[in-house]
């Protein structure tokens, strides 16, 4: 089952050099949810400094990171002062969108939830091109590029790869990251998506309309298990569940989460 796989070695994650397994027998999944894509995953459980990886190429391939950035650009309002605390409300500015709870108040762990566009944009104009460049190159964020259409996040000239998405996740949950520890233990909170007896998911989801990901990490009694996954959605909606479901069908298989 397992003769398909490939090792070889890397310099890409928050541990520095480490080992990286192509996962082969992984890619059944995709041709399951019949879809193109990538998955990395960093199992801490078992000590391991090592990789799996479906699809190496697009692995280290950037891509806009859409609405997951909402994680690091939450930090960068902390720290930089437009977000207060996770109580701080932002007034709705009246103008119906198509998502009907954009449309109302928000906070942070709405903001976060709900994937309020809107309001990241405000943070955008807040933080200007100058500081958000100065905050992404501090984290090592993909090209760290902050500019090109809006939001550039999604439509502009930001990208990122899932492997460096999973060397940003493992120094946010070591509160590694050149933020407030506080700061980051909020954001961290904000992530939370479902929670076990044993586990507990942290993650956030992001859609350009053509790319979607799913990134974040499950905590489970005997360490972390990082993931970050993108796939091409040329049937759009149709195809949008299976950002999550496809990860957790992969999770599931490794142990990390219960099966449904």
């Amino acid at each position: 089952m397992l003769a398909g796989l490939l090792l070889i070695l890397a310099s890409s994650t928050l541990m520095g050099e480490v080992k990286i397994v192509e996962r082969g027998d992984w890619e059944p999944f995709f041709k399951e949810f019949s879809v193109e894509g990538t998955i990395v995953i960093a199992d801490e459980r078992n000590k391991e400094e090592k990789l799996s990886v479906c699809n190496i190429d697009r692995a280290k391939t950037r891509f806009s990171p859409a609405s997951t950035f909402k994680i690091p650009h939450a930090l960068f309002a902390l720290e930089a002062g437009i977000i207060r605390d996770e109580f701080h409300v932002f007034s709705w500015d009246g103008v119906k969108r198509f998502h009907p709870p954009w449309n109302r108040d928000q906070n942070l762990r709405s903001s976060i939830r709900h994937s309020t566009v809107w309001l990241y944009e405000e943070f955008a104009k807040e933080l200007g091109e100058k500081r958000e460049r100065e905050y992404l190159t501090q984290i090592d964020y993909g090209n760290a590029t902050p500019t090109g259409k809006k939001p550039f996040w999604i439509n502009g000239d930001l990208a990122v790869s899932a492997m460096e998405q999973i060397s940003f996740l493992q120094k946010l949950y070591r509160n590694k990251l050149p933020f407030r520890i506080e700061h980051q233990r909020l954001v961290k909170d904000m992530m939370v998506v479902e929670a076990g007896n044993d586990f507990m998911i942290r993650a956030k989801t992001g859609w350009t309309g053509k790319l979607a990901w799913w990134v974040g990490w499950v905590e489970t009694p005997t360490g972390a298990v990082f993931f970050a996954a993108n796939i091409d959605t040329p049937n759009k909606n149709k195809d949008l569940a299976k950002r999550e479901q496809l990860p957790r069908a992969i999770l599931e298989s490794i142990g990390a989460i219960p099966k449904k």
